[in-house]
């Protein structure tokens, strides 16, 4: 047994101080505890008139847990921590005379063959810089100045708002060209990030992971510190200005978080306590065989606390106005990635993963009651039902859900010679089968970019001004169709080599004319999407969008109404996807008068032909396409035109 060296005062403060009242207990136990990061881990704090911080972990199969850490020269038996008496499995004390910026680490000895482990705190606020792994007694506290845009976020985050979200990987996103080996910090990122994205008109960042994960190449998804964001980066509190200073320019700010598995680090969460404690035991619920990684059990009330306290944590703590939730597929079903035998089938005999389910439709409920004016937005890839339909009507409660579907089909249709899409024409209109189905997000993002893929220019087919112009015409029909959009980082000024998390992208190619016209089309197609009411009055109903023509083959055009909840708010689009400039071509449109065109893909200023129809259309009482009347137009190549009546 490792003897304690501390003196009889500090035991009798270890003994006497707790943040835990029976309740909280219940709560934890119970699986309903939603602000854990209040009570565990590691808090500076007065106790008799003496300065020091608490320590709370817990660890229910251990028979000794001890603070580590350069206070004490990491003598494991110096400073004991006391199991509670309650049975919760909580071990706490009160340590005087350490505080903020104190290393540390949790000394375990389990009950279990007498293993002796090293551990980071789960619920650290901030952690020692890679390859370092001990955590760092922190605080959240931050003297925000975002007051504005937290009174205003609803309008931002609502169904029917304007969305373009433009995801990013922070260390990749651009470095110091004098020392392109260093990461930037937060502040040195704020600097640079907010005037472009401003700039841009994109109404929202998603920052993958930016909690702990100290192995660079997993992109931030393999986790060890759920509740420290990433220490290479900066302190807490410099994550806090970036998003503050976001906020201050009217840009939303969502988080990528990873509740569907967490890496075997020696110091992180893997038998934290010498048992499976989060995770399962059996591998076939337990192990990730895509991401060798472990899956929590969910199933666990203590693991379900700790996993709804750490979303509410990032909303609370760090004002983030949504999360995306990463690889929801694999969590929704026990055989995920597994062949017959590899799983256990759930109580009914089914597939489904019941217990994840609940947590998801747990954590939603939570967030939404917590911060109804945010967002929750699923990566879900299959037919399970209900994803973005609230929790009392069946579903899972998430706000959005990323169209996979639409992805995959938009880019094999894009990356097909012109020549040949009219055999493919139900590739680009089949997404409206089922556009409406859930509350979607048409996302392309860095999955599609890497692992081979190449960049998004190289998908598109043909000479420079041919991939450029299908780049355009892609992001024009993308933000034309129903839903919201997400643009992974490059995308938008056509990066030409493959993502690569080690390196800048290559902003020098924005002295290119093809690339600075690209940018400047998707520059101008955002302020289109927040200046057309009828882009997003209806952004998940079937009441917002109408076929003109999907049937056009021959040409390969298609023609379609985007509607507002004034009728006058309509437009008319219309997507050439061949080189061939249509001249004298007809559509039907949905009212006489003048029409305008307000947007168009092959304008010089974007690199294209400059092939335009001028500043006025008259409509003219010809029946066409099953409208009362129809407009003669001249059609761009390899390009995408709006439409909308003059008032």
């Amino acid at each position: 047994m490792i003897e304690p060296t501390v003196t009889d005062a500090e035991l009798q403060a270890v003994e006497n101080y707790s943040r835990f009242s029976e309740f909280d207990i219940y709560l934890f136990k119970s699986g309903k505890h939603y602000k854990l990061y209040e009570k565990l881990g590691s808090h500076v704090a007065e106790h008799k008139g003496v300065i020091g911080t608490y320590f709370a972990v817990w660890a229910p199969n251990a028979e000794y847990v001890s603070v580590i850490g350069n206070f004490n020269g990491w003598e494991r038996g110096s400073h004991p921590l006391s199991s509670r008496w309650d049975g919760s499995g909580i071990w706490e004390g009160f340590i005087p005379d350490i505080g903020r910026g104190e290393v540390y680490k949790y000394f375990i000895k389990s009950s279990i063959e007498g293993r002796e482990l090293e551990k980071a705190d789960p619920f650290a606020l901030w952690c020692e810089i890679a390859p370092q792994t001990a955590s760092v007694v922190w605080d959240t506290w931050y003297e925000w100045k975002d007051e504005e845009w937290m009174r205003e976020r609803r309008k931002h985050n609502a169904l029917n708002a304007p969305m373009s979200v433009y995801e990013v990987h922070l260390e990749s996103w651009v470095r110091d060209p004098s020392e392109p080996e260093r990461f930037l910090s937060f502040q040195e990122i704020a600097n640079a990030m907010v005037p472009y994205v401003k700039e841009m008109g994109f109404t929202h960042v998603e920052f993958m992971p930016i909690m702990e994960a100290p192995y660079p190449p997993s992109w931030g998804y393999q986790i060890t510190g759920y509740f420290s964001c990433a220490s290479r980066l900066g302190a807490p509190q410099d994550l806090m200005y970036l998003i503050e200073k976001l906020h201050q320019a009217g840009i939303g700010v969502l988080m990528d978080w990873v509740p569907s598995h967490f890496p075997g680090d020696a110091h992180g969460l893997y038998e934290f306590d010498g048992t499976h404690l989060y995770e399962h035991a059996d591998p076939r619920k337990g192990y990730h065989p895509d991401w060798k990684s472990y899956i929590f059990n969910y199933g666990r009330n203590e693991v379900r606390s700790f996993l709804i306290s750490n979303a509410l944590f990032w909303l609370d703590r760090y004002h983030t106005d949504g999360l995306r939730v990463d690889a929801v597929a694999s969590m929704l079903y026990l055989d995920y990635s597994r062949k017959h035998g590899e799983w256990i089938p759930n109580e009914f005999g089914g597939r489904e993963n019941l217990e994840a389910i609940s947590l998801l439709r747990e954590m939603n409920e939570a967030a939404f009651k917590a911060f109804p004016d945010i967002q929750t937005i699923a990566e879900e890839s299959t037919a399970f039902p209900g994803v973005s339909r609230p929790v009392y009507l069946g579903g899972l409660g998430f706000g959005m859900k990323w169209m996979m579907g639409w992805m995959n089909d938009t880019l094999k249709y894009f990356e097909k010679d012109s020549m040949y899409r009219r055999w493919h024409q139900d590739q680009i209109t089949f997404s409206l089968v089922y556009a409406f189905s859930e509350n979607f997000m048409l996302p392309l993002s860095h999955d599609e970019v890497v692992y081979g893929k190449g960049s998004l220019i190289g998908k598109m087919r043909g000479d420079e001004w041919q991939r450029f112009a299908n780049l355009r015409l892609l992001f024009t029909y993308m933000y034309t169709h129903p839903g919201t959009k997400l643009v992974f980082m490059g995308g938008e000024f056509g990066q030409l080599r493959e993502w690569n998390f080690q390196q800048s992208l290559d902003w020098h190619l924005l002295q290119l004319a093809p690339h600075k016209g690209l940018n400047e089309c998707v520059k101008t197609l955002n302020a289109t999407l927040k200046s057309q009411p009828a882009l997003h009055d209806y952004n998940f109903s079937p009441d917002g969008f109408g076929w003109i023509d999907a049937q056009d083959r021959d040409n390969s055009i298609v023609a379609y109404m985007r509607k507002g909840l004034n009728p006058s708010d309509t437009v008319v689009v219309v997507l050439n996807m061949t080189p061939t400039p249509q001249s004298n071509y007809r559509i039907g449109v949905p009212s006489l008068g003048q029409w305008e065109e307000i947007f168009n893909s092959d304008a010089g200023d974007f690199y294209g032909s400059g092939i335009s129809n001028g500043q006025s259309i008259t409509a003219e009482a010809e029946k066409w396409h099953n409208q009362p009347q129809s407009v003669v137009l001249t059609i761009p190549p390899l390009a995408g035109i709006i439409l909308k009546r003059k008032a």
